[in-house]
């Protein structure tokens, strides 16, 4: 009997020290963590910034002619073809509801405001973005305020400058940074032809 109680004496004693022990020891995984590192993206510059911003912002639909109903990159960014005369809008039937139209190399379009045609955004120093006239504070001002070469006449439809004034001035100067490093195209494109009277 005595044995008995010994016994029973020794479990409730040494189980609760056991079971102490055990939960204090670490216990060791059967299998190491797997790592969580990633790799880190390495840092765009600038140029290549604008890059991204030009293509997501659809920069060719307009400033690009087209080709087999494709953006011609030969003449990536050059803007209405100089070679394309228009002089006057399309005639629109009286009641129609089409107010505005475009040419098929979606370079020149008309509507109320009259005839706008796409600048050319390439560094050319004569007919583009290199010209005196233009510099990286005229851009932004340009994008801005809706002023061409920042201080001139109003920016007119379809050019979205009220969507690109939102953006920050580092992506401002990343998309100048990128037009900077683009093939030049000499190509004069025309002025603004405001509407009939």
């Amino acid at each position: 009997m005595r044995f008995f109680q010994h016994r029973t004496f020794l479990l409730s004693v040494c189980l609760p020290i056991t079971a102490a022990i055990s939960a204090c020891t670490p216990s060791t995984p059967s299998e190491p963590a797997a790592a969580t590192t990633v790799a880190a993206a390495p840092a765009q510059t600038p140029a290549e910034r604008g890059k991204v911003l030009v293509q997501v912002f659809g920069c060719n639909d307009c400033h690009t002619t087209k080709k087999d109903n494709a953006p011609d990159m030969s003449t990536m960014l050059s803007g209405h073809p100089s070679g394309i005369k228009i002089t006057a809008p399309p005639k629109v039937a009286a009641g129609s509801p089409w107010i505005i139209q475009t040419t098929g190399t979606l370079t020149a379009w008309s509507g109320p405001w009259g005839i706008t045609f796409a600048a050319n955004l390439t560094p050319d120093p004569d007919t583009g973005l290199k010209s005196s006239a233009w510099s990286e504070d005229a851009f932004l001002k340009a994008m801005k305020t809706g002023k061409h070469i920042g201080t001139g006449r109003d920016i007119l439809p379809p050019m979205p400058w009220q969507m690109y004034s939102k953006l920050s001035d580092d992506d401002l100067k990343a998309i100048w940074a990128f037009l900077q490093t683009i093939p030049a195209v000499k190509n004069e494109v025309p002025d603004p032809i405001p509407p009939a009277k």
